[in-house]
């Protein structure tokens, strides 16, 4: 079966928007400066303090993200339940960045960390119904 347009439009974005949170990963975890440098230092504490478990599900739930988006341009069905375990490491993330951590994110960060938070759990949702459709119709083998 021939992809339909729309798997490579849907594809890219994917990429492309998750591409950003790797890059906010690797960036974070090489401690770069010049990225560092924005955040304030009640921001940088917070980072700091962060335990290893944390980092583990943010890695799972970025470069899952990322695998899944390359997984759709290679049309495998292997794309959703990268989408799926993306998911479940965002919201491991999210129990301690807005449960556990004390300060939590909405401290440090304000109101923006949950409204990207529910921006990236909604992309992630999305792209994985787009992954399993796609699959379900034979495009993702």
């Amino acid at each position: 079966m021939r992809a339909p347009w729309h798997l490579w439009l849907i594809g890219i974005i994917a990429v492309l928007w998750n591409a950003g949170g790797a890059f906010d990963y690797l960036m974070t975890q090489t401690n770069n400066s010049s990225y560092l440098s924005a955040m304030t230092a009640a921001q940088l504490a917070w980072l700091d303090a962060r335990p290893v478990w944390f980092d583990a599900v943010w890695a799972i739930g970025v470069w899952f993200a990322v695998a899944g988006s390359l997984l759709i341009l290679l049309r495998s069905r292997f794309a959703a339940p990268a989408f799926l375990i993306a998911l479940a490491g965002l919201i491991a993330a999210s129990v301690y960045s807005f449960g556990v951590a004390r300060p939590s994110s909405v401290e440090v960060n304000g109101m923006f960390s949950v409204w990207f938070s529910l921006l990236i759990c909604a992309s992630l949702i999305g792209f994985w119904a787009y992954a399993r459709a796609m699959a379900l119709r034979g495009v993702l083998r």
